[in-house]
């Protein structure tokens, strides 16, 4: 029996290699034959080493490039027409664009797409209008939408007019949900934690905030790095640690808060880590103030370490996080509200504890990675 085509497609590699990390191997065990694609990167061989895939690189951008984008639509329609797929399912804004409209004119049958951050969400003006044009061609020329949370399902219902036949969440939300065994405290990534906090010359007694992603605005780092220099001068036995990488290309943080993070020695930069595990279980406190999300997997992930979360009141967010349970929820871009709860949770260590074992135990009832991906086999299985 000839085996069911599929294409997995994002914007750049890093998205493949790390937010739907091995579903494309699980697939292929399912009995598909996976195909990847994406614009180039360094990911690349990672990926295709790991998941055992064939990768075509398109020549795409995370910006708004009319003349790029053209020659990437139909270097796609051509790959389609000539691979001939039975599903081609996208991942991130543009790629969503592109590969759901080369799709639908080369004719794949099921055209998928999996909506998470968007963009437009920050965006005003034009630029929000033109967003806002492109996310709803993805959606016309889609099959099946799958949003990674419920609020993020209502916001695109009450601003496109979906209808509810196209569109699903799959299990309780999230792309790829988390491998709850390799998300834990185990002897060998504790000693590791201890390890870092002596790198960076952190205390054993000192408090470690941390913020795992992007280091750009709309994180919520310029309020994040405020709330922690008011909080520093007054407590000299807390530190903020910063994971990931700087991209000032797309959505840079202010000088303001570019010139704290270089003078005050209480704040650590990393740059991008392959397994933040280690990073995560030599912190106390996880703080994700972003303005935007679908489904924040990196707070399934700190959550799944025992950590107690701050987060935005935003879409997934709000949704893995019960305010006062497993983590605190406060109001975005609000610098006050932020360094409040952070400075009475550096000085509320019992409920940190509490709040990081309910935090583990929510994710596993709920989020499991296999059980995710089961959902999105049955999904694939139920189409054709």
């Amino acid at each position: 029996m000839k085996k069911p085509k599929l294409v997995r497609i994002t914007t750049v590699p890093i998205s493949l290699n790390l937010l739907i990390r091995g579903q494309m191997a699980f697939m292929q065990e399912k009995g598909f034959d996976v195909y990847t694609a994406s614009a180039d990167g360094p990911e690349i061989a990672e990926l295709t080493s790991r998941e055992k895939v064939p990768h075509k690189i398109v020549k795409m951008t995370r910006k708004i490039t009319p003349a790029a984008d053209a020659r990437a639509l139909w270097s796609l329609v051509h790959w389609f027409r000539s691979l001939k797929p039975d599903i081609v399912h996208s991942h991130t804004p543009k790629a969503g664009l592109l590969a759901m409209t080369a799709a639908r004119i080369a004719g794949v049958p099921h055209r998928l797409h999996t909506v998470a951050g968007m963009p437009l969400m920050e965006a005003s003006g034009a630029k929000r209008a033109l967003l806002e044009k492109a996310e709803s061609m993805t959606y016309a020329c889609s099959t099946r939408i799958y949003p990674n949370s419920h609020n993020l399902k209502k916001f695109i219902e009450e601003n496109f007019g979906m209808n509810n036949a196209k569109m699903k969440v799959l299990g309780a939300g999230s792309s790829n949900g988390i491998d709850t065994d390799y998300f834990s405290k185990t002897d060998v990534i504790t000693r590791e934690a201890r390890e870092i906090r002596k790198n960076y010359n952190i205390p054993e007694d000192d408090i470690v905030f941390t913020f795992v992603g992007r280091i750009v605005r709309d994180k919520g780092i310029n309020e994040l790095v405020a709330a922690f220099r008011n909080i520093s001068q007054e407590n000299e036995n807390v530190r903020l640690m910063l994971v990931g990488p700087f991209e000032d290309h797309l959505d840079p943080v202010s000088d303001e808060t570019r010139n704290e993070i270089k003078s005050n020695s209480s704040i650590i930069t990393t740059g991008f880590q392959s397994d933040i595990r280690p990073f995560l279980a030599a912190s106390d406190i996880f703080v994700f103030p972003s303005y935007r999300e679908g489904f924040p997997n990196v707070v399934l992930q700190a959550s799944c370490m025992e950590l107690c979360c701050i987060v935005s009141d935003i879409n997934g967010c709000n949704e893995i996080v019960q305010n006062g349970e497993n983590g605190i929820i406060v109001s975005p871009k609000n610098t006050v509200q932020l360094q409040e709860v952070m400075d009475r949770l550096a000085e509320d260590a019992d409920f940190r504890k509490v709040c990081g074992q309910e935090a583990r135990k929510r994710v596993v009832e709920n989020y499991r990675q296999d059980v995710l991906w089961e959902n999105i086999y049955q999904e694939y299985a139920s189409l054709l």
